[in-house]
């Protein structure tokens, strides 16, 4: 039978407007000259992608609403995808350079993916300087998060410039919807059941009020949750109060996106991971801190707190059926210390507020997210998680922006032949994350860094790659 959609996988759609997408994608950077005839068609990524979507299943399925919305959809296989719409070609005018390359992808991140169809496009771009190529991959994140996100490109990628054949299992049957009473009937059945995974929902959740955006910002929520951990509930460690300023990038943002990328050495990361004690993370955090502190300070935007960061925390899960890869994510708020001045104090500030975290989610990790979702009935969760999106955005923010950090390989990959030179992450910005979105992705060597932004929140977003470049640079110059 086919697989539903967990509360938390459906919330990624109820949530989206023409504003708030709920797609993440990557964009491969390619050197052509290994590739047959020294060049990359359209024709060779569609049959390589057609040759290995049994390797990917969110690639080949497709969403099924059940009647009268009554519980979340479901995950239905595609029998008969429809290649040629899915993987599209255009080319870059000269001279075809990075700047040139973000606009396009800007551009191509705004638009939302057709939900009648499996929720992906590729598109492959030719135009760019020095002979290079670029593929852009979006899917939607209902059905992908960081983790599997890799897992999708691995499958389309080869360690060396020949391609490796795979053949599809030949006994393999799709998957036969579920038909249309047995949908309604599991649908009635979550409803009747609903009141209880409130109050699960909110017997979970008091012991930990103090890690949840938003709720965690209203007076008296820390004293609440360590008096519900002092009368018998989990020991965990205490989070301090965090309050979110305003800034440039907080509020409603625009459909409208820009986006900028760029790649520092992971070997110099490294070199100020050892010298400082701390983890690569940490550096990386660092560095965004850094770079926003130059960017506000030279619009004398400067708050006098530290920045919230939302730092999603994915580990791969599985649906209840089996063998589709679920989102199970951990939303970690930690300080960014722009209002610290010094780059080895900074640092170590950073350090500081990671460990706190990891101690609380060592201790347990974080349910709050999933278990709020399934507390709410799915007939109306669409309109609750727009409503919700408004409030925050309007009252307080959750958090002043996303930044991620994904691991990848430290090995060359291929595609249809030609060599991946850079991989660089393409996320999500809302209402309630702030307009600004920082996603790093290690490969073969180097961090790439793709940053996305609310295009009139945040015009100048090539300037945060020269940012982060310096802000490394100050910081291996800086001793411990």
């Amino acid at each position: 039978m086919a697989r539903q959609l967990s509360a938390l996988d459906a919330q990624f759609l109820n949530f989206e407007t023409s504003a708030n997408l709920a797609h993440i994608a990557g964009l491969a950077v390619l050197d052509p000259s290994t590739a047959p005839g020294g060049e990359v068609t359209r024709e060779a990524l569609i049959g390589l992608i057609r040759e290995r979507v049994h390797l990917a299943p969110p690639l080949r399925r497709r969403l099924l609403q059940v009647p009268f919305r009554l519980d979340h959809p479901y995950w239905v296989e595609d029998r008969e995808i429809d290649f040629d719409y899915h993987v599209r070609e255009i080319a870059l005018p000269r001279p075809g350079d990075d700047h040139q390359l973000g606009e396009q992808v800007a551009r191509l991140h705004g638009r939302r993916l057709d939900r009648r169809r499996p929720l992906w496009e590729v598109y492959l771009i030719h135009g760019l300087s020095g002979g290079r190529v670029a593929v852009y991959t979006k899917v939607h994140h209902s059905a992908i998060d960081g983790v599997t996100g890799a897992e999708v490109l691995a499958a389309l990628m080869d360690l060396g410039p020949e391609p490796r054949r795979e053949v599809a299992p030949s006994d393999s049957e799709p998957e036969a919807p579920p038909e249309t009473v047995e949908m309604i009937a599991r649908g009635i059945g979550r409803v009747l059941e609903n009141p209880g995974a409130a109050v699960r929902f909110l017997a979970g959740a008091m012991p930990r009020l103090d890690e949840i955006p938003v709720i965690s910002q209203i007076p008296g929520t820390g004293l609440v949750s360590r008096l519900v951990r002092g009368i018998g509930a989990e020991p965990l460690p205490s989070l301090p109060r965090m309050t979110v300023p305003r800034t440039p990038f907080s509020g409603l943002i625009s459909p409208h996106r820009r986006f900028a990328f760029g790649t520092l050495p992971l070997a110099d990361v490294k070199r100020v991971k050892n010298a400082f004690g701390v983890t690569v993370n940490d550096v990386v955090l660092s560095l965004c801190a850094a770079a926003l502190r130059r960017w506000l300070v030279q619009r004398d935007d400067l708050p006098r707190e530290p920045l919230v960061a939302g730092i999603p925390i994915s580990s791969r899960g599985l649906s209840e059926g089996g063998d589709i890869p679920a989102n199970e994510v951990v939303l970690a708020l930690a300080t960014l210390p722009t209002d610290v001045a010094d780059p080895g104090e900074r640092l170590r500030g950073v350090s500081r507020s990671m460990k706190t975290v990891k101690d609380r989610y060592a201790a347990a990790p974080a349910t709050w997210l999933l278990e709020f979702s399934e507390a709410m009935p799915a007939a109306l969760s669409g309109l609750a998680d727009r409503a919700a999106f408004r409030i925050a955005s309007r009252t307080a923010p959750a958090m002043n922006l996303m930044v991620s950090n994904v691991p990848g390989p430290q090995f060359p990959l291929y595609m249809c032949g030609a060599r991946l030179l850079a991989h660089y992450p393409v996320s999500v910005i809302t209402d309630v994350s702030g307009g600004i979105n920082i996603t790093v992705f290690s490969y073969d060597g180097s961090l790439d860094v793709g940053i996305v932004v609310d295009r009139d929140m945040v015009p100048d977003v090539w300037d945060f790659i020269d940012y982060l470049r310096d802000a490394l640079d100050e910081l291996s110059r800086t001793g411990p």
